[in-house]
């Protein structure tokens, strides 16, 4: 069951990414039907436009669609800085401003050995 949902989902993707295609698929398939029937052009036939116009207004169609389906932001209402929403207040502590805060830890040790072991394959 989760294969048929997954297989469902990706197919429903690949339909919304194929959408803006479509104008193109049809204007290939019924190119004959548009050049001869829905051509803006189809009087003029020293343009060659072979139902081109066509396919140009279903393009602009879909493009002032999309630009119909996307909501309006207005940008007086979101604040583009976010130093506002960082800024932490001082806290005064009870340290005092002289007194160094040491937080050191030196956890480096060297372990000196005067072997005459040497590993095969190593000459000096």
């Amino acid at each position: 069951m989760k294969a048929f949902w997954a297989s469902f989902f990706v197919f429903l993707y690949v339909l919304a990414m194929l959408r803006p295609v479509f104008p193109l698929f049809e204007y290939v398939i019924d190119q004959d039907y548009i050049a001869e029937f829905l051509c803006i052009n189809r009087d003029k036939v020293e343009m060659q436009c072979n139902g081109k116009c066509y396919l140009m207004q279903k393009l602009n169609e879909q493009n002032e669609e999309k630009k119909q389906n996307l909501p309006k932001i207005a940008m007086e209402e979101y604040p583009i800085g976010f130093i506002d929403v960082l800024a932490i207040p001082s806290q005064k502590t009870g340290i005092t401003k002289g007194a160094p805060i040491l937080n050191y830890s030196n956890n480096y040790s060297f372990l000196y050995s005067d072997s005459s072991f040497r590993p095969p394959g190593l000459s000096i």
